[in-house]
């Protein structure tokens, strides 16, 4: 460096259980930035890496989904203001991530902070459009009441690092599901930051947990874990999304599909993606009782 210092070079780790981790396996992979340059190392998640996520996203799901959707919008919210307070550390990363000048770079980031605002809002909302008083013949109420689906996968965007992986991780909680969240493989850093404002908001630690590494290799084992009750395959496509929806067959996951070519995600997003993952509960009650 001309100032004669030695530059630091980040390895980054993974974030389970509300902690980062080092990968099981001990491996990293380099980042480069869209122009080829070095940006730092990420953790190489393995197979193991991937079943601690998901043990720490089910001891986690409870709690979360038990919270009242109000106290959920405000984390959520929360987690907004945060990301907000980081900005200049987004705006160079996805400068550098998505190779887009540094006033693109920050119309991105505003319009992901903005995207989780929304989700947010919805949070104490999305009832009122998914649920129901039904009527039936009888002295009864009948009730449809959306429920969590439980723990989400999540195939990260592999080129919106930032908008679209806000895109899809933010329905998954607004709802009161947990997840594991395969970043994008070329792309992860704007994800790695995320988990840091994450572990340092009001999400209880196991709502997210983030792993790292190559799709190839630990989509498989994501889709196929009985422990996993459903997949967003925003991420995946071609041979790879056929490979796994067949193993995300194994117990009957909800699989939401992705889109060829890749969606736009700065579209103004819709409720889609929170129905996605919320499950139908019909109660009957007696009337005057």
């Amino acid at each position: 460096m001309s100032d004669g210092r030695v530059a630091v070079r980040k390895t980054y780790k993974l974030y389970i259980g509300g902690a980062f981790p080092r990968s099981e396996s001990g491996r990293s992979y380099p980042v480069a930035s869209a122009d080829g340059g070095f940006l730092a190392n990420a953790a190489l998640g393995s197979r193991k890496d991937l079943r601690d996520a998901v043990v720490a996203a089910r001891k986690a799901q409870p709690g979360w989904s038990g919270a009242t959707a109000y106290n959920r919008g405000q984390v959520l919210y929360r987690v907004a203001e945060m990301l907000d307070g980081r900005r200049s550390q987004f705006v160079e990363e996805v400068s550098s991530s998505e190779g887009t000048s540094r006033e693109q770079a920050a119309a991105t980031v505003n319009a992901a902070v903005d995207r989780w605002v929304w989700y947010a809002g919805w949070s104490d909302k999305v009832a009122q459009i998914a649920g129901s008083c039904n009527p039936v013949s009888g002295p009864f109420f009948n009730f449809s009441l959306p429920e969590p689906t439980g723990v989400v996968g999540v195939v990260a965007p592999q080129v919106s690092s930032l908008l679209g992986l806000v895109s899809v991780l933010a329905p998954v909680l607004a709802t009161g599901n947990t997840t594991v969240l395969l970043a994008s493989e070329a792309r992860p850093l704007p994800a790695i930051t995320l988990a840091e404002v994450l572990a340092t908001s009001d999400v209880p630690g196991g709502v997210v947990n983030l792993i790292t590494g190559r799709i190839a290799e630990l989509a498989p084992v994501l889709a196929a874990h009985r422990d996993v009750d459903a997949l967003d395959l925003a991420g995946a496509s071609g041979d790879l999304a056929v490979e796994l929806e067949r193993a995300a067959a194994t117990n009957v996951k909800r699989v939401l599909r992705a889109e060829a070519p890749e969606h736009d995600w700065s579209a103004p997003p819709t409720p889609r993606r929170m129905l996605a993952f919320l499950e139908t509960k019909t109660v009957w009650h007696p009337v005057g009782v």
